[in-house]
């Protein structure tokens, strides 16, 4: 039985606590483009494709306190889930995501301007179910199944909180950058060392 998910801070609680107790770890989940791109300063990027292969040593060495951070908050959940299923009780989700943290004009580290991962999810979706729509009129009828299981994937997709489509893009070259070396970044996370 999956554990009932963390509680949400919103930007602000969360900026209190890191500044009363600071032990606390801001876990980033996002892609390391993503990640490089506008950061919350002193946050550590285990992005979640990778955060299973991690996950055990996280909640074996790590027992301050963990906002889990990523862009609105659908990745966070499910980083909170994989940690919270091996006992991991000591785990926050950022209401609302890096989105939120910037809206409240909290302060963000960047880097190179890049394109968020749930856009490119938005734009890819689209493109394909234009694609198909235009050659079920144009083509073949047939072709309007390419645009249902696109729609079929994105309803599964809002109604897990999981998207295959971000999966395989956060795999793409674009989305991943030289500077994450995961491992270093868990060592960081549970000694609290600056990654940045």
């Amino acid at each position: 039985m999956t554990a009932l998910a963390s509680p949400l801070v919103d930007p602000r609680a969360t900026a209190e606590m890191v500044r009363s107790a600071p032990a606390t770890r801001l876990l980033d989940v996002r892609t390391p483009g993503e990640f490089e791109m506008a950061h919350i300063p002193g946050a550590y990027n285990v992005p979640l494709a990778t955060l299973a292969e991690h996950a055990r040593e996280i909640s074996s060495i790590v027992d301050a306190q963990i906002v889990l951070v990523c862009q609105s908050g659908s990745r966070a959940r499910q980083a909170d889930s994989a940690l919270r299923s091996l006992g991991m009780s000591n785990l926050h989700l950022l209401d609302g995501g890096i989105i939120a943290w910037q809206a409240a004009g909290m302060t963000v580290n960047r880097g190179v301007k890049r394109m968020s991962l749930e856009r490119q999810v938005r734009i890819t979706a689209g493109a394909i179910v234009a694609v198909g729509a235009i050659l079920a009129l144009s083509v073949n009828p047939l072709f309007a199944s390419i645009s249902a299981l696109i729609g079929c994937g994105l309803v599964f997709a809002g109604l897990t909180d999981t998207c295959a489509m971000g999966m395989l893009l956060a795999r793409l070259p674009y989305n991943r950058t030289n500077s994450c070396d995961v491992g270093a970044m868990v060592r960081a996370l549970s000694s609290g060392t600056s990654t940045r």
